[in-house]
């Protein structure tokens, strides 16, 4: 049965239970639950982190916790009962573990590991907390460590800051704004303070200054290493000052063993001492830690002679100094112990002994030896700082090591009360002594003993120094012979007290012989008594005592004998009667000098002193002993300070008339003597003796006469100083007073109570009166009055001991009230009147609120004169801000009513004054007057603000009523609403408290809109109706709207336990003022329309804040908005235009979702439901909602790390939207410039121009004034449109688009001649000019086309389920353009077929694309069928201004034949047309219409001939019209192609197909399309005939054979034909079919298998030569034209057929070389696949022996390199097939041509490209030898991906000599593609002068060659470009045949090259020669020079030797070898030529 729980409230999860029970709740460890009910083992409850769901739990799964439950059943609350730091730490550490674990996934490494750190502290000061085994002060650090990691924390995490009092978060509702403002600040200084902070005293008003802090230095004996002395040693350490030259502390003495240790074992790891009190000051002097080393041994350390062993000496050694500020630095920094070698320095002379460490430290070498390296002292040196008590606090184990406490001579800077010390120093300094008859001088010893009056000898009495006890006697260290020793060796003399007076020194002398016998002889004494006869000490000096001559007999039993005689010279005066005949005779040559130095607080060595003290005897000298007093010393004073007042007092009552005025002065003088900071601490003496031992009960009397004595006098002296004195010991005299009269009172019993009291009335009169003088005549008058005003708050307490707080409070206020109330009685005297008031509101007395009723008129009054004028603001907000804390503090207990209504009625208008002042000045940073920095003015608005906070706090009700009743006209309140109105605006707008301060920033949000609550009404009452007044409701309505807009109050960015604990206390601020908002609209009635459209941008801003409630409250005001406009106009235009012009600024700003435009629309239609304007209404809302849809797509791409295309796209449809469905002319064109930026930063220049001129066009060429808009200055349209003309030209030319600029400059030109402006006309013509050249000039690359379908609801509403055709970049094919629209949409996933998609696809919630590429349709057919029309113009228009695009993908119908599967190939052509033609303001446009036709094998075979004719046609005639110069190549590569189609049979295949009786027979109705083919045929044997005909007449004569070759080929392609054909012998003889053999290499020639051609690319015909685009062709290898399809050609040695190779096809697809997101696949595998294989491939077809990317398409692939031709190697069968593998890319493109092709650019339609022809074969040695003096245009570098290297053609020149063709030097490169230059000799080759494209692609995903085509070495080469490179390469990409010839080797040393040639079993593999990868900048390649080695210079400058061994090689491309049937000789030297070119 569930019981509820009674004491099991509150528990910690201590195992996670995961709520695998019906109704279980889930718990993680750590979570907090609260227990409501139990049951057998069971508890039901809720988390603390999920309150709202109740749940079971385990019992033994909680550990409970003591907690307060409030409120008990069913809405108790639980509270913890533990400490709340603890509390705190526990939520914190919680909340950031969750920002913490964010900081890894951000990379903010560095802090994530700072954090964990703190974290990990904080986890173990909780523990240390909760152990509960502290001490008080232990917990107060513990906190305090805890507090300030929580703050360090929450400040580097961007978390909100926490005010702290006393460690604990305060509750900002305990408190007054004021204070907590105060709160925060300290919190903030905390945090920016470092961690360990001393906790300093926080100052009161009325403390002079803070106590200084004391040092002290910590100072350890490590070691005494390499201690080579033998003997026992005492050393030594004192600090000493070298400027005054002196030691100014005790020693500390270590006595060591022989051996470097203590001579004590205790002391081990003990030798240390704490050097205390050195003040800040002495931190600044030149101080030095001296060590000076004694040793005890032998008279000389290295004679064993010199004395007997078993006698001792103290002998000097050494001595080492370290200077405290050169390690000052390093020891403050740190907070352990730092260790230091000090050296140990011997002295030269002993003499000099004294003055070692001087010399030392001065550096005078010559008086001191150094020692031998590392021979000295090891010492360890902390500093540290504070009272003596916090240093054992803070370091109790320093003192457990038993420290030695070495005191500094002398009393520190600040003497405790209680600080009892009682030491006198004594300094040997130096002794004189007589040689005696002796031939040496003396060693001379002093013993000296502390005696009593009695002759007994002190024990322990004499300290050497600190660290060792006190011993009786002291033996001085012994000068080797030396009669004038100086020792300078201080010992401390500890005394006790009560045995100073009446002792005395002695000290004897003796010489110790180092003679056998060794003993010490005594030869003289001195002796000196302590006190002196008057009583006081031996004075602080140098005493030269006398020596008295004596010897060993004689006895000191008696010491009365010698203490007659005088002990120096001074006491000699003083006695002059001695007689002669004495036992001691003076020995007067000799003397004997000490000093001493008395620290004592109970001894005085002052004479006037000690006369006070005894006056009695001197009563006479009275007077003077009381004026001397002010001489004596404070230290002097402050230790005699009872008896002193005692004495004092005693003599006042002994003769009050007579002394009373000088007791006063002496008492003042006292007074102010602990005002000094050395004797601060002892007011608290003063204090104890007033209240203890003071007696003086009638001394009252006099203090009162003489204090108001003073007082009166003040006005007519000139001189006050002594009147200033008393004024400043006020506080003192009248604690004298209070308890003289307390004390006679209580004697007396209340006698004289009415004197007294009327007394104390006159003296006030007396203060008033000082204070009501003008001080502005008399500078002393006003340190007066200051001195006065000063002390005066300090007199309350004591008052209000004999008066009761009225009285005081009357007193006060009479005081105050008499000051001049003007604000011109001069700066410093405001100051000093406010710091009075200050001290006055903080004391004891205006804590009663009694007394604040009589004081709060006269403080308010002062204040508000002060704000009035603006001066000294800083005090008076420090004033008010005590006032608000009282008063919150009293409000808490008591009524605080009246007080508070008087501070509204003085301070609420000059507050708001103020603050507005203030917050003008510092938005212009001015400084404010009164301020102590600019940088406070910050500071003062806060505080002011905080003011101004706490008093509207605390207002109720009634002060708001009485507030507003009390203005006497409307346009007062008018005034007071507008002001306060105007702060808080600013409050929020200027962010006076800065964005961490939570707390108070919504402290203030609650005021605020609690006061504007009560401000409302008052609004609505007086200016609604007849006095509307729109300035007052304008301010209201924008206060309100940047209230909810306040960042502080979103809520949705707070995280769950702050936003839970903010709705707990405030609740939703935003929803209140929203309500307030609304209701205070709806009061507004028919003023409404005053405020459209004024409110509707502010309105909106307010409904986009992401609250519901606040929506579904201010929505509906826009439908209000409508309706008043429609009532008013007729329409509701401004509405819409304001709500459309400010929704695209909010939007973009950030605001605004989805849910918002669901909400707008369901809100505003429900409402314009009723209306009789419905249509127009929903019309508007719908267009409103569709705008939103558009702007939300917008941001979303804008604010997304999105891609150039996405935002190019979504702005092109939001423009769209704009012109087309709203016709919003500002903003269309406002986002033509958006568009244009972008298309800028892509550097799309020809898309730029495009945007622009649709704002262009919409511009006339008129003289309409325009205004200022967006960059555009005012101006006229003409200027405009000329303006933008220019820079649409300037866009164009950038982006080569001239063709498009010629128009624009056509334009103008027309403009400026009818202006007559031929300045600019003749510019604008040169433009046009030069534009046509760079058209002719000029190379441009053709740029691929692509369409992509958008498949699914993920994708932006503008691209969903649409299809669009993309523009490539330059060089861009279908691989990387794959890869740019995967990772621009990195969710979707790529489609692998082509075929539409259905609806699942299309509805799904996900991102589909499907890709591939299509060939453009031109529409300006004539140009391109022109003949004498250059390529370079042709080439524009067959990529440009196209609106369709076509795409072909081959079939098969019915049964597929073997023998020739192009009788059953089909094409499928999809033609699209686009909305807009490409290029335009996009890169990219949607498809608007599709059509599907399917061509027939008969129909493709006639386009594919058709094409080739054409093809031919153009270039035969450019070559005839001498367009092309020089260089044959072109046309021998394509007349090869074609006559000798090795790849597919050639024609050949068409004729067995088509002219099949079979054939004819089964299609009759194709009999006119056969014989169209027929025809096509013909001609094509006509066409190639003229064409041989051209080519030998420009052929050169190295390519003879090659010439005579293709004449053979011709003859036999004929005769063939000739069967089929009889008309073609009319032009020349027949010739044998196709048996003739080729040439000596092809044995077998097997036409491609119909099975192969499907695998091949739609779109390359497999003309391997590929169309020539010169004008743009590209050295980009990256991605297919269309698809980027693979052809493998295999080896029918691999075993497979080609039916195999048909299934390896995937799908026909969109896809690259791998699936949806591998890299672009570039990759020619000419490698085994072990090395590498390609992911498309089954393994069974990875070992092919050659892959080849498929070649271009008819348009668009330069034939600027060899492409493979497919050649058997012998033995093979000979119907081998070569399959063309479709890479995993969708549908092919027909290649059916049997002949090669060259470009087929001259074809409009490009009609299918299928083609069955060949590379070439024998061309090849020349025509590699020429490619790149042809074919290699100038191409910008572009960035080539990792690992692709570059492969250059040298270029070649044909002229230089006659020696037989040599195969091309090739170079690999990993650099930028230069331009290739030309020919030397020819000045132009190519085409038409420019270096046309040397592409290696053989189709357009021709890989590149990467680093692991290189052999097997073990790593890549390393890379060296560090430009971007052209991701493309030039290969020649030749057959690789079987020839007789040898592989090209990588290097000369191979034995020989024309050696050991086997028929390989399958083709051989050579690479093409230097295959080098070189330096980044390298240059182009020059043309070789023939026979000119090169291999040597190459070694050199790449540093790299090419391996020898090639057979294990896979290479990265085929190389052909030249091939001349039986020419062996000729191949050997071209072979030759070629080794030695490389």
């Amino acid at each position: 049965m569930w019981s509820p729980t009674e004491e099991e409230k509150y528990g910690v999860v201590i195992c996670s239970f995961r709520g695998a029970v019906p109704q279980g709740l889930v718990l993680e460890l750590g979570e907090t639950v609260q227990i409501l009910e139990k049951c057998e083992g069971w508890y039901r409850g809720v988390s603390i982190k999920k309150p709202s769901v109740k749940g079971i739990f385990p019992a033994n799964y909680i550990h409970l916790k003591k907690a307060i439950v409030s409120n008990r059943g069913q809405y108790e609350t639980v509270v913890p009962l533990e400490d709340s730091v603890v509390t705190e730490v526990t939520a914190t550490l919680q909340e950031w573990a969750v920002l913490w674990k964010q900081l890894y996934v951000k990379h903010k490494v560095d802090l994530f590991y700072k954090l964990r750190h703190v974290m990990n502290e904080l986890i173990d000061l909780r523990r240390q907390l909760l152990s509960g085994h502290l001490t008080q002060d232990q917990v107060r650090e513990v906190k305090r460590h805890l507090t300030v990691r929580l703050d360090w924390g929450n400040e580097h995490l961007g978390l909100d800051l926490v005010p702290r009092k006393d460690f604990e978060v305060v509750d900002s509702d305990q408190i007054s704004v004021s204070d907590l403002y105060k709160m925060h600040l300290s919190s903030r200084h905390s945090v920016q303070q470092s961690t360990s902070q001393v906790d300093t005293i926080r100052q009161r008003h009325g403390e002079a200054c803070r106590m200084p802090v004391p040092h002290h230095f910590f100072l350890s004996l490590k070691s005494f290493t390499y201690n080579t002395i033998g003997e026992d040693t005492d050393v030594f350490f004192s600090l000493y000052d070298v400027r005054e030259g002196k030691q100014i502390s005790e020693r500390f003495m270590v006595r060591l063993n022989k051996n470097g240790g203590p001579r004590n074992p205790e002391k081990i790891d003990r030798m240390c001492a704490l050097f205390t009190d050195l003040s800040s000051k002495d931190m600044k002097r030149d101080l030095y830690i001296v060590a000076h080393v004694i040793r005890i041994g032998r008279m000389l350390l290295n004679d064993s002679k010199k004395g007997p062993p078993h006698l001792h000496y103290r002998r000097p050694y050494g001595c080492a100094v370290l200077s405290i500020m050169d390690v000052l630095q390093s020891i403050s920094e740190i907070k352990e112990e730092k260790d230091f070698v000090l050296k140990v320095y011997t002295c030269n002379n002993e003499n000099e002994w004294c003055q070692i460490h001087e010399n030392i430290i001065r550096k005078s070498s010559t008086k001191y030896t150094a020692p031998s390296s590392n021979y000295g002292l090891i010492i360890s040196l902390q500093l540290l700082r504070g009272d003596m008590e916090q240093i054992r606090r803070e370091n109790p184990m320093i003192f457990n090591r038993g420290v030695s406490v070495t005191r500094k001579l002398g009393f520190p800077d600040v003497i405790m009360p209680g600080d009892i010390r009682n030491d006198l120093y004594l300094t040997l300094e130096k002794g004189d002594f007589e040689r005696g008859g002796k031939s040496v001088q003396k060693n001379i010893e002093v013993t000296m003993y502390v005696l009593y009056a009695d002759g007994e000898i002190l024990k322990d009495c004499i300290s050497l120094g600190s660290g060792e006890p006190s011993r009786s006697a002291y033996h001085s260290f012994v000068l080797y012979h030396n009669n004038s020793p100086r020792w300078g060796e201080i010992i401390k003399l500890p005394i006790p007290i009560d045995r100073f007076r009446g002792s005395h020194l002695r000290f004897e002398f003796r010489h110790c012989s180092t003679k056998d016998k060794g003993e010490k002889k005594l030869f003289g004494f001195a002796f000196t008594p302590l006190m002196r006869d008057d009583g006081t000490t031996l004075s602080d000096d140098i005493h030269e005592l006398y020596v008295y001559k004596c010897d060993e007999n004689s006895t000191f039993n008696n010491h009365a004998l010698y203490l007659g005689l005088p002990c120096c010279k001074e006491d000699y005066n003083g006695c002059p009667n001695i007689p002669s005949s004495l036992i001691f005779q003076r020995s007067t040559k000799e003397t004997f000098s000490v000093s001493t130095q008395l620290s004592s607080t109970k001894l005085t060595q002052n004479v006037d002193l000690l006369a006070l003290l005894k006056w009695k005897a001197y009563p006479d000298r009275v007077m003077d002993i009381l004026g001397r007093l002010r001489h004596v010393s404070g230290e002097e004073i402050v230790k005699f300070l009872q008896d002193i007042l005692d004495t004092l007092f005693v003599v006042l009552d002994d003769n009050t008339e007579k002394y009373g005025l000088l007791v006063f002065q002496s008492l003042v003088f006292i007074i102010n003597l602990l005002r000094d900071s050395k004797y601060f601490h002892f007011r608290p003496v003063m204090d104890t003796y007033i209240q203890k031992h003071f007696a003086g009960a009638l001394a009252y009397k006099e203090l009162i006469r003489c204090l108001k004595w003073y007082m009166d006098r003040s006005a007519e002296l000139v001189r006050q100083d002594h009147i200033q004195e008393a004024m400043r010991a006020l506080e003192y005299l009248f604690k004298f007073i209070v308890q003289s009269r307390i004390l006679y009172s209580r004697a007396t019993c209340g006698m004289e109570e009415e004197q007294f009291r009327s007394s104390i009335q006159e003296l006030f009169q007396s203060i008033r009166f000082v204070l009501s003088l003008d001080s502005r005549s008399s500078e002393t008058l006003i340190f007066t009055q200051a001195a006065l005003l000063n002390s005066f708050p300090a007199i309350f307490d004591e008052l209000l001991q004999m008066f009761t707080v009225q009285e005081v409070a009357e007193f006060v206020r009479g005081t105050l009230g008499s000051m001049p109330s003007t604000v011109h009685i001069g700066q410093s005297m405001d100051v000093v009147k406010l710091q009075s008031i200050a001290r006055t509101v903080d004391s004891r007395l205006f804590s009663f609120s009694e007394s604040r009723r009589i004081l709060l008129p006269v403080v308010l009054h002062h204040i508000h004169l002060h704000l009035r004028q603006q001066k000294e603001l800083l005090i008076c907000s420090g004033i008010l801000s005590s006032i608000f804390s009282i008063i919150k503090t009293s409000s808490l207990e008591g009524d605080v009513v009246e007080e508070v209504e008087m501070m509204v009625e003085s301070l609420l208008d000059v507050l708001l004054q103020t603050l507005l002042t203030i917050m003008s000045k510092s938005q212009s940073q001015e400084a404010v007057r009164g301020q102590r920095c600019p940088q406070c003015t910050a500071e003062i608005t806060g505080e002011y603000v905080s003011c101004l906070l706490s008093l509207l706090r605390q207002m109720s009700d009634t002060h708001f009523q009485h507030l507003l009743d009390n203005f006497q006209s409307k346009d007062e309140l008018k005034e007071f609403l507008l002001k306060i109105f105007c702060v808080f605006r600013n409050l929020m707008k200027m962010s006076v408290f800065p964005r961490d301060w939570m707390v108070m920033r919504l402290l203030t949000s609650n005021i605020i809109v609690t006061t504007v609550q009560y401000l409302s009404s008052a609004l609505h009452k007086n200016f609604t109706d007849t006095d509307f007044d729109f300035k007052v409701w304008n301010s209201y309505f924008s206060l309100a709207v940047l209230f909810i807009n306040q960042p502080s109050l979103q809520l949705e960015n707070a995280t769950p336990p702050k936003r839970k604990k903010i709705l707990d206390k405030y609740g939703d601020m935003r929803v209140m003022m929203a309500y307030e908002l609304f209701s205070m609209w709806q009061n507004l009635g028919e003023h409404k329309i005053h405020f459209i459209p004024g409110m509707i941008g502010p309105f909106l801003g307010v409904t986009l804040v992401p609250q519901p409630e606040v929506r579904n409250i201010m929505i509906p005001i826009f439908h209000d908005m409508m309706d008043w406009e429609q009532r008013k106009n007729g329409n509701f235009k401004q509405v819409e235009a304001e709500l459309i012009d400010k929704l695209d600024s909010l939007v973009s700003e950030g605001k605004g979702d989805e849910n918002y435009r669901e909400l707008f629309s369901l809100l505003l239609l429900e409402k314009i439901e009723q209306e009789t304007w419905r249509e127009t209404g929903i019309s508007f809302v719908t267009s409103v909602t569709r705008l939103m849809e558009r702007l939300l797509d917008y941001r979303d791409c804008m604010k997304g790390d999105e891609t150039e295309n996405k935002k190019i796209g979504c702005t092109v449809n939001l423009m769209n939207f704009y012109k087309s469905e709203i016709n919003k002319e500002e903003m269309y064109i406002r986002y033509i410039h958006k568009l244009c930026d972008m298309h800028l930063q892509a550097e799309n220049y020809t898309e730029a121009a495009f945007t622009l001129l649709l704002y262009c066009e919409l511009l006339q060429w008129e003289d309409r004034p325009l205004r200022e808009f967006l960059h555009y200055p005012s101006q006229s349209e003409w200027q405009r449109k000329e303006g933008l003309c220019r820079k649409i030209i300037h866009y164009f030319n950038k982006g080569k688009s001239w063709e498009f600029g010629i128009p624009l400059c056509r334009e103008l030109a027309i403009q400026y001649e009818s202006l007559y402006d031929y300045q600019s006309l003749s510019w604008i013509r040169k433009m046009e000019a030069t534009y046509y050249d760079n058209i002719m000039e000029q190379q441009r690359l053709e740029p691929e086309f692509f369409r992509v379908g958008f498949y699914g609801r993920k994708f932006p509403f503008f691209l969903r389920n649409k299809e669009y055709v993309c523009r490539g970049h330059d060089y861009e094919r279908l691989e990387a353009f794959q890869q740019r629209m995967l990772s621009e949409f990195p969710q979707a996933i790529a489609m692998q077929h082509p075929n539409h998609p259905d609806d699942s696809i299309l509805q799904c919630d996900a991102q589909y694309l499907q890709i591939y590429a299509v060939t453009p349709i031109p529409d300006n057919i004539d140009v391109l069928q022109m003949d004498r029309v250059p390529d370079r113009i042709k080439s524009f228009y067959r990529v440009n201004n196209i609106r369709k695009f076509r795409y072909d993908r081959p079939f098969h119908k019915g049964p597929k034949d073997k023998e020739n599967e192009f009788k059953s190939l089909w094409i499928e052509r999809t033609t699209l047309t686009l909305t807009h033609s490409l290029p335009g303001i996009s890169r990219w446009f949607e498809v608007e219409r599709r059509e599907l036709v399917e061509v027939s094998p008969l129909e493709n075979a006639i386009q594919v001939v058709e094409n080739k004719n054409q093809e031919l046609r153009t270039l035969i005639s450019q070559y005839q019209h001498k367009q092309m110069h020089g260089n044959i190549n072109l046309l021998s590569m394509c007349l090869n192609g074609v006559i000798d189609a090795a790849v597919n049979g050639g024609i050949a295949r068409y004729q067995e197909a088509f002219f099949d009786k079979d054939y004819i027979t089964k299609h009759p109705g194709d009999a006119e399309k056969i014989s169209q083919l027929k025809d096509l045929m013909q001609e094509q044997v006509h066409v190639l005939g003229v064409g041989l005909a051209v080519h030998e007449k420009f052929v050169h004569p190295e390519m003879r054979p090659l010439h005579k070759k293709l004449i053979d080929q011709f003859q036999m392609m004929r005769s063939s034909l000739y069967h089929e054909l009889p008309g073609l012998d009319k032009l020349s003889p027949a010739c044998s079919g196709s048996s003739t053999p080729r040439s000596n290499v092809l044995v077998s020639h097997g036409p491609m298998s119909p099975e192969s051609i499907k695998l091949v690319h739609r779109h390359s015909p497999l003309n391997m030569l590929g169309s020539v685009r010169h004008s743009s062709s590209s050295l980009s290898s990256h991605t297919s034209s269309e698809t980027g399809n693979l052809v493998i050609l295999t080896d029918s040695s691999v075993g497979e057929t080609a039916e195999d190779m048909y299934h390896m096809q995937a799908s026909p697809s969109t896809s690259s070389l791998s699936s949806t997101h591998s890299a672009p696949s570039q990759m020619i595998n000419s490698a085994p696949s072990s090395a590498r294989g390609s992911p498309s491939l089954p393994d069974k077809y990875r070992h092919s022996r050659e892959m080849m990317m498929l070649l271009p398409a008819h348009r668009d692939r330069p034939s600027s390199a060899m492409y493979p031709a497919a050649i058997m190697e012998n033995g093979q069968p000979p119907n081998f097939q070569r399959a063309l593998i479709q890479q995993m890319i969708g549908p092919c493109k027909p290649c059916s041509d049997p002949n090669l092709s060259v470009a087929e650019k001259a074809v409009p339609a490009a009609p299918s490209s299928w083609s069955l022809d060949s590379g070439s074969r024998e061309a090849l040695p020349f025509l590699s030898a020429h490619a790149g003096s042809i074919l290699a245009p100038p191409v910008p570098p572009r960035s080539l991906p990792h690992g692709h290297y570059s492969l250059h053609f040298d270029a070649f020149h044909h002229q230089l000599s006659d020696a037989p063709p040599a195969l091309p030097a090739r170079t690999l490169r990993k650099s930028p593609l230069h331009p290739i230059p030309a020919s030397p000799t020819s000045p132009q080759s190519g085409l038409d002068g420019s270096n046309s494209t040397l592409s290696g692609s053989a189709s357009s995903g021709v890989s590149s060659l990467s680093e692991s085509n290189f052999g097997h070495s073990s790593e890549p080469p390393p890379r060296t470009d560090t430009m971007d490179s052209v991701p493309s390469q030039a290969w020649n990409t030749d057959e690789d045949l079987e020839t007789p010839y040898l592989p090209v080797r990588y290097s000369l040393s191979e034995p020989d090259v024309l050696e050991s040639l086997k028929s390989q079993p399958c083709r051989s593999h050579s690479a093409p020669s230097g295959v080098i990868p070189q330096d980044a900048m390298d240059p182009p390649a020059l043309p070789p020079k023939p026979y000119h080695s090169r291999l040597p210079n190459m070694e050199n400058e790449e540093g790299m030797i090419i391996e020898d061994d090639d057979k294990h090689r896979p290479l990265h491309r085929k190389v052909s070898q030249p091939v001349s049937g039986g020419k062996e000789e000729q191949a050997r030297v071209a072979w030759e030529h070629g080794i030695s070119e490389q």
